[in-house]
């Protein structure tokens, strides 16, 4: 496995005077750039992932596997569900190759320790999907253009041979996508309603208070929702253990760095490069013209629970998935994971993110303003 790279912290250093005891406290910060991808041996395994059934990526997929396996004689790991395609079961060429594969399961194989580091082909998604693999540390993730966006892939496909070498040899800059540990606690989960043959509401009679817990790692952002319902969503925010405001709207977005370029930017937020370490929160359609989106540091924690006076419940999603119900009681706490995701940089955490602004976003685009004649001046 690879050596995971310093974290982008300042750090305060005491710096003695040598002509007397005074003490100077000076700040050094760290330049993102001086992130690098090292390795303790060369790599051996690799995941490749790969958008499910998107015929346009059956040919890039191929093209890879086989240079990972018959040029680089890599261990390559792909998911069982991807093989099953037609397109490439049946593919008798391909056959002698997919026999190399090792195959994995999502949800019931862990191969958290078995693989170096991942390629991904396709859009923003499929990094997201190899961030969900992965509980507690992540291989470095390299990612390839292949879909609609594309800000989080920063690699063209063209010269994908070259452009591996090179992360292999560990002559590459990667940046450390923070995550958000997010641990949602039920009360009364086991009290559900079920539905007889009748259509009536049944209840399983249980009057003994349970309580459920189950944590997720989130690349993006945990969407908190009205879901179907008309009413507002109400539900309060906590930070360290105090109530700090009530959100009344659609929702609210609690998102990393690297998810502040998505759902968050489009309710409104600003966008933070991912070596700030922070937590944007950002309300979804608030019934207040004075609540605007605010930065907190990586170090809080949030809880998030339904209000008492909520007229309805909420529901969450996780990085747009896993989405259920948050019912009176339930409770979501959000921290900064210590586990982030080291993403392989096509040049380096800076110039990529403004590239990718400028590209996928296309941030401040505007016509230039003409410059001024000389008859201009005059006046």
């Amino acid at each position: 496995m690879c050596t995971v790279m310093k974290f982008n912290q300042s750090v305060l250093q005491d710096m003695s005077d040598n002509n007397n005891d005074n003490k100077v406290w000076k700040w050094h910060i760290q330049d993102p750039a001086s992130q690098k991808l090292t390795w303790n041996k060369p790599p051996k395994s690799v995941l490749v992932i790969k958008k499910i059934r998107d015929a346009s990526l059956l040919q890039p997929f191929k093209e890879l596997c086989i240079f990972l396996t018959e040029v680089k004689d890599m261990i390559v790991y792909v998911e069982k569900k991807i093989l099953e395609d037609p397109a490439i079961s049946d593919d008798e060429n391909f056959g002698a190759i997919t026999e190399k594969f090792c195959t994995f399961r999502d949800d019931l194989d862990d191969i958290s320790n078995r693989v170096d580091f991942i390629i991904c082909l396709g859009g923003d998604g499929t990094l997201l999907y190899a961030s969900s693999l992965f509980q507690e540390s992540v291989p470095p993730v390299m990612a390839f253009h292949l879909g609609s966006l594309g800000f989080l892939t920063p690699f063209k496909f063209d010269t994908y041979q070259s452009q591996v070498d090179q992360v292999i040899e560990g002559n590459a800059a990667i940046v450390l996508r923070s995550r958000l540990k997010v641990r949602v606690l039920k009360e009364n989960w086991e009290k559900k309603a079920r539905l007889d043959e009748k259509g009536i509401i049944l209840t399983n009679g249980d009057t003994e208070s349970g309580r459920k817990s189950v944590q997720y790692q989130v690349l993006n952002e945990v969407v908190v929702d009205r879901g179907p319902s008309s009413y507002l969503s109400n539900v309060d925010l906590f930070l360290d253990g105090h109530l700090i405001t009530t959100v009344q709207g659609d929702g609210v977005i609690v998102s990393t760095p690297t998810g502040s370029t998505a759902y968050a930017v489009a309710a409104g937020a600003s966008m933070i490069h991912p070596n700030v370490p922070a937590i944007m929160i950002t309300p979804i359609c608030p019934h207040s013209l004075s609540f605007r989106p605010i930065v907190v540091p990586a170090g809080v924690e949030l809880k998030i629970m339904l209000s008492r006076d909520a007229r309805n419940t909420a529901w969450v999603s996780f990085d747009g998935r896993k989405r259920q119900e948050i019912c009176h009681g339930d409770s979501i706490t959000i921290t900064t994971s210590c586990f982030p995701v080291p993403s392989i940089c096509f040049r380096d955490p800076v110039n990529d993110w403004f590239e990718s602004l400028a590209q996928c976003l296309h941030w401040n685009v505007r016509k230039k303003q003409n410059q001024l004649s000389s008859e201009d001046e005059e006046f």
